[in-house]
């Protein structure tokens, strides 16, 4: 099984398998046919409170990731889909952040790799 994590701007591969969109809003300047987007799972996104509190500080970036896991304990259904995809296929987590550490396709990446182990 393979998560992949990849900016929304980042060209398209064959090796991107499922590509999937996890924010909240469509990345800007991006028309949906270039972005060969498979799956746009808006919901499964940090909440607005908790994505503007973050800001992409990265020294939130622990309690960010504790309060999205905390999010995404609710978003069961939406987990399971990524669970499913991956057990298919290479899947890649699209995000439109400037960083590419510190955002909730990262921490999302890690809290489904955590579902995987158990």
């Amino acid at each position: 099984m393979v998560i992949k994590v990849k900016r929304a701007y980042d060209k398209p591969t064959e090796d991107d398998g499922v590509r999937i969109l996890v924010d909240r809003l469509w990345p800007r300047g991006i028309r949906k046919e270039k972005a060969e987007v498979d799956l746009w799972l808006k919901d499964i996104a940090p909440s607005n409170e908790l994505r503007k509190w973050f800001s992409h500080d990265p020294t939130k970036w622990d309690e960010f990731k504790r309060r999205y896991f905390k999010e995404l304990d609710n978003k069961s259904d939406l987990v399971a889909l990524i669970l499913n995809e991956a057990q298919e296929s290479v899947v890649t987590l699209l995000f439109g952040a400037k960083t590419e550490q510190f955002n909730n396709a990262v921490a999302l990446k890690s809290y489904v790799e955590e579902r995987l182990e158990h």
